[in-house]
């Protein structure tokens, strides 16, 4: 079993950041089981489509090993306090902790900035990061069935939520 602590440094993500972001989110779509992306998207791209607070990387040393970001789930007012999550680890530091560090702390920035609920939703398949979402205080909320389609196969997905503390 790897080791349940990894040390990482947490900042905000900036573009600075992007190459090795990319590459991580690279790394998560070539699994088959953490997005149905297929591409990255450039940075002005992703920049656009993510809250301007509330993203994070982990970094070991002065390598990028993990992000977190949250994206707006609607652009009505009613929905200002929900948000869905994204954590992404790269492959040799999965299961060491980092995800823990980037989701609790993305938790307490969304918090701090007034998001009120945190949705993901995440392939059944991808089974440490249903646990991790538990660990953090998600809950299962419903099974979006054969939502899309990805490589000529329906996929499901599962959707958890968290709601701060009110």
């Amino acid at each position: 079993m790897r080791s349940s602590s990894e040390a990482v440094r947490l900042e905000p993500l900036t573009a600075k950041h992007w190459d090795a972001v990319r590459a991580i989110y690279l790394e998560g779509i070539a699994t088959g089981n953490a997005t149905f992306e297929t591409s990255a998207p450039d940075w002005e791209q992703w920049n656009s489509r993510h809250l301007a607070s509330c993203r994070l990387v982990a970094l070991a040393g002065q390598e990028v090993v993990g992000f977190a970001a949250l994206t707006p789930v609607s652009s009505r007012p009613a929905y200002a306090g929900v948000a869905e999550v994204s954590v992404y680890v790269a492959g040799p530091k999965r299961g060491r902790g980092v995800g823990r560090a980037l989701l609790n702390a993305l938790i307490a920035e969304s918090e701090a900035a007034g998001i009120w609920t945190l949705q993901a939703g995440i392939f059944p398949e991808n089974v440490p990061s249903i646990e991790l979402h538990k660990q953090a205080g998600f809950r299962m909320v419903g099974v979006r069935e054969r939502i899309g389609s990805m490589s000529g196969r329906w996929r499901d997905v599962l959707l958890m939520e968290r709601r701060a503390p009110s």
